[in-house]
């Protein structure tokens, strides 16, 4: 176990801010919350740096939510993409300009965790939190929340992050409801250089065999991250998926250092971001785009805003203005995420419905190119596009409706450049 300072100094200590969990979201809180000048406590599970499963892609909106200064690890920068519907109908479109990155996580999250200690947070690792109490004999006033760890330590704090994933103990405690999980598997496939080559700066995408799946090939130097993400209770037939999508792309002899599965959990739109003096975000709040299941943005961008708040939280005197700090924290993720992820609970239903419909539109419309290209680069989002284009508003009502429309063919074509 690392520490900055002893269990003892730490029974001892009230923090200003005590933020669970060492992801992006936990990260950015304890980033936003140190460099606004209070005391930060980094609590993290595991020794860092540790492998999450995730395909590690960097849109727009994540890079724009990086700390001053931060230079992203990237594997690989992208310019093209292949779409594909199940595997046919295969199209190629390309950017001049670069559309996203690829990052491995174990080095993007250990580079977020050392720009929030150098802003003055103190990182623990090799500590698992049990619960969080907001009364009892644990907790010596009003003003203090207590983060009792594993083996019955407790760590004081005046407001407390919960950034401690999808099966988030934190989330349990504030009430985390959640109407969209999901079973990503993945797999992390070293290839030879010739293998590399063929993919350097090229992504794909397969639009799966049901409702609502996709697969991806993600390039990174000499290994290639390959997944694919379905609904929860489809196990057998996404494990059949991955194995079938390998094998498609003639993969199926190389031997995968990493094969991990994971779960993604989207919050319902009624589910809380906050109780007393103790605030949820990214994966612990399920807060992710709901048809991409993107959620290193949604990690980076609410647990900003997280450490913000828990900043205002730290300094309220009385349950009155802890209360209203709470909620000026909750409408900030609805406003902005919260629009996103409406509008991505469309897409999702639309695509679970017609995907054919979809692919033809991302591969043979311009349009419908230009706004993938210019979500994944951050110059829009799902939410700007529809409020400030009333043409995409209608085209994701079209794809909405429940009438069965047969989706046009889709012809495999060479590679088109914008």
């Amino acid at each position: 176990m690392s520490s900055e300072n002893s269990s003892a100094d730490d029974e001892q200590r009230v923090w200003d801010v005590v933020v669970v969990g060492a992801g992006p979201a936990g990260a950015s809180a304890a980033y936003a919350a140190a460099v606004a000048g209070r005391s930060v406590l980094l609590l993290e599970k595991a020794e860092l740096p540790r492998y999450k499963t995730c395909g590690g892609g960097i849109i727009g909106p994540s890079r724009d939510a990086l700390p001053p200064g931060f230079e992203l690890p990237l594997q690989d920068r992208v310019h093209a993409v292949t779409f594909s519907l199940d595997g046919k109908f295969t199209r190629t479109r390309r950017s001049k300009q670069m559309l996203f990155g690829l990052i491995n996580r174990p080095e993007f999250d250990q580079q977020l965790v050392e720009h929030a200690q150098k802003a003055g947070a103190e990182l623990r690792t090799g500590v698992t939190v049990s619960r969080v109490e907001q009364h009892g004999s644990a907790v010596p006033d009003r003003r203090t929340v207590a983060v009792v760890l594993q083996g019955g330590e407790a760590v004081l704090a005046r407001a407390v992050v919960g950034a401690d994933g999808s099966a988030s103990r934190i989330g349990a405690h504030v009430g985390v409801k959640l109407d969209q999980v999901d079973l990503g598997l993945e797999a992390e496939i070293p290839v030879p250089e010739t293998v590399a080559d063929d993919w350097q700066g090229r992504v794909l995408i397969d639009w799966g065999p049901m409702p609502g799946s996709y697969g991806w090939v993600f390039p990174k130097g000499d290994t290639l991250t390959v997944g694919v993400i379905s609904a929860r209770g489809e196990g057998a037939a996404t494990k059949r998926y991955l194995e079938d999508f390998i094998a498609r792309l003639g993969l199926a002899g190389f031997e995968p250092s990493i094969s991990s599965g994971h779960l993604t959990r989207c919050r319902a739109d009624d589910s809380p971001l906050s109780r007393g003096r103790v605030l949820v975000c990214g994966d612990a709040a399920g807060l992710l785009e709901p048809w991409t299941r993107e959620g290193i943005s949604f990690a980076l961008r609410s647990g900003r805003l997280a450490g913000e708040w828990a900043v205002r939280i730290a300094e309220a005197h009385d349950a009155v203005d802890t209360r209203r700090q709470a909620l000026n924290y909750a409408f900030a993720i609805k406003a902005g995420l919260g629009v996103e992820m409406a509008v991505g609970k469309s897409m999702l239903a639309a695509f679970e419905r017609r995907p054919g419909m979809l692919h033809a539109a991302i591969t043979s419309f311009r349009p419908a190119w230009r706004a993938f290209a210019g979500i994944t680069r951050g110059s829009t989002t799902l939410g700007e596009l529809v409020r400030s284009h009333p043409m995409a508003g209608r085209a994701l009502s079209a794809l909405d409706r429940r009438s069965a429309v047969a989706a046009p063919t889709v012809a495999e074509s060479t590679p088109t450049t914008e």
